[in-house]
């Protein structure tokens, strides 16, 4: 797998049966025990790009499987561990991020991104950690507002890598330098902590989204993402609405009115003025079958 390839055209969702098929397994595996991240992350990339087929999704675990039998055998402590990734990850093979990579929905897509060695910080940091991992580093994700980086080791010796930049290991004010460059508020201690796996694909599905949003003509993005992000055990009640709505958007008028009703129901408890606007939303989607 190597680095740079010509411009493609966007991906594109499969046919629904596959990607009904592709849901499927990723709910499956949601819904497990240990959720497998690398596997989740790769299921994401099978319901937007049509062309990435089983024996992509066991490339993709197989190059992750490779990368990882190239770091060297416990390098020592969580620094050494962080340096021994980013030399092999960020030098030598060259998996980095840049301003570009924010335009591009492989940016968002596991297997793209160990193809083109290119992607945001979230989806470079699950290359990083799934890496290490499988080489026995102590490592996890860590969620920082605005900016998405990897933990080595417990609290006390915790050492933060920046894997959109090379992997650079950050110094002690970095981080709270990054946090205040991407939101202009200070570091919240509470935000170093490990990352959950779920948390950290709902995550990924939210920037898919937000590029979707970008480009009204990419609703199919936008469809998938949404789905996806209601198959996680937990969500924010309002992807239900945001999803009935973009089905009453595609034309699908009937099923985006009974969507729209569940979710009236759902917020009826709580706010009935609310679920009373959603009703009316519900009886005008009906009407444009007429």
């Amino acid at each position: 797998m190597s680095g740079h390839h010509p411009a493609v055209r966007d991906p594109h969702p499969p046919e629904p049966e596959r990607a009904a098929e592709v849901r499927r397994r990723f709910a499956e595996e949601a819904r497990a025990e240990r959720p497998d991240l690398a596997l989740l992350c790769v299921l994401v990339g099978a319901a937007g790009d049509g062309a990435l087929d089983e024996a992509g999704i066991d490339a993709a675990e197989i190059e992750l499987d490779r990368l990882a039998g190239m770091l060297p055998f416990r390098p020592g402590g969580p620094r050494e561990w962080a340096v021994a990734t980013a030399e092999l990850l960020g030098e030598r093979c060259g998996f980095r991020g840049s301003g570009a990579d924010y335009q591009r929905l492989e940016s968002s897509l596991l297997h793209q991104v160990l193809l083109r060695r290119r992607g945001l910080p979230i989806l470079l940091s699950v290359v990083w950690m799934e890496v290490a991992r499988r080489a026995g580093a102590p490592v996890y994700g860590v969620a920082l507002p605005g900016h998405f980086v990897v933990g080595f080791g417990p609290p006390d010796q915790q050492v933060l890598a920046d894997p959109f930049d090379g992997g650079r290991v950050l110094s002690g004010g970095d981080a709270e330098l990054l946090v205040a460059g991407a939101t202009g508020a200070p570091l919240d201690p509470g935000t170093l902590s490990p990352a959950d796996p779920l948390d950290v694909v709902l995550r990924i599905l939210n920037n898919v989204r937000a590029w979707a949003a970008a480009r009204p003509e990419r609703s199919d993005v936008a469809l998938w993402a949404l789905e996806l992000s209601l198959a996680l055990p937990s969500h924010p009640a309002r992807l239900r609405y945001e999803w009935a709505q973009l089905l009453v958007r595609r034309g699908e008028f009937v099923r985006g009115a009974v969507e729209l009703e569940a979710y009236a129901d759902v917020v009826a408890g709580v706010d009935a003025e609310a679920a009373e606007r959603v009703r009316g939303q519900a009886d005008a989607a009906r009407a444009l079958l007429n």
